[in-house]
């Protein structure tokens, strides 16, 4: 596998999903509430033309780093039911210790992902969903406690699956296997995600309050952050995520800020 891969993957995405073909009369879709911090492609059972903008900004605080990043994602629907999304994101550090040799703004990914759900139903309000994520990694070398990080590749596929209880409650789970390819030293690595979040709905309004759990198994080590979350509705096409991260079991991570504009166009 190489290179050429990723590209061959990313066209045979975008090809099968745009060649389907929407129907006339809208199709059923169950209203979830998204994470925030995990954020999905699209809404799950997008229609046809939907479209958004987020603008994301998150500081970590570590041991022996302060890391700013920031992110521009733009996703849209060409057709019903598929999602496609394009992410960039940038990276500053603060070296507090001596401990990390690159200080400047960069970018550190880019992101391109497509998801489809392939199940609505209204009756039992559920949604199920797959999806594909291609992640290219710009890092250059950096020390990070005696670890490296090079230029590589993620081949990301994923599982999402939505329920709504009532008018009021929304749960999520989101399931992943990543494979990391490293092109410097023609390596390659395996970690598993798997995602869970709980969010209520302030009755009579469009904010939402939830817990996001991210838990990954990688080296058969296990780590978990819990996000704090809440969602303000501005106005019909503007809404602001607040998101606060504790790290359970990583002890070279303190906590995290994250705040997301979202803009449906």
């Amino acid at each position: 596998m190489n290179r050429g891969f990723f590209y061959f993957l990313f066209l045979l995405f975008f090809v099968s999903g745009t060649a389907l073909q929407a129907q006339n009369k809208q199709l059923p879709k169950v209203h979830h509430a998204e994470p925030l911090y995990l954020d999905l492609v699209r809404d799950l059972g997008a229609r046809k033309g939907e479209k958004e903008l987020n603008v994301g900004m998150e500081f970590s605080k570590n041991n022996n780093y302060n890391e700013f990043t920031y992110l521009t994602e733009y996703e849209f629907a060409p057709v019903d039911r598929l999602g496609l999304e394009v992410e960039a994101d940038f990276s500053f550090y603060n070296n507090r210790k001596n401990e990390v040799k690159k200080m400047n703004n960069e970018l550190e990914a880019l992101r391109f992902s497509s998801q489809y759900s392939f199940y609505v139903s209204e009756k039992s309000q559920t949604t199920l969903a797959v999806g594909y994520s291609q992640i290219l990694d710009f890092n250059d070398f950096k020390n990070f406690d005696d670890k490296q990080i090079v230029v590589g590749t993620n081949y990301n596929p994923f599982f999402i699956a939505a329920k709504r209880w009532g008018n009021n409650w929304h749960t999520l789970l989101f399931f992943s296997p990543i494979l990391e390819e490293s092109f410097e030293h023609d390596e390659w690595g395996m970690r598993w995600e798997f995602n869970s979040s709980i969010y209520y709905n302030l009755p009579g309004t469009g904010h939402y309050i939830g817990l996001e759990f991210n838990e990954a198994l990688e080296h058969d080590e296990f780590s978990m952050v819990i996000h704090p979350e809440v969602k303000l509705k501005v106005n019909e096409q503007l809404a602001v995520g607040l998101v606060n991260g504790f790290s359970v079991n990583h002890h070279s991570e303190n906590f995290s800020l994250f705040g997301r504009l979202i803009y449906e166009l």
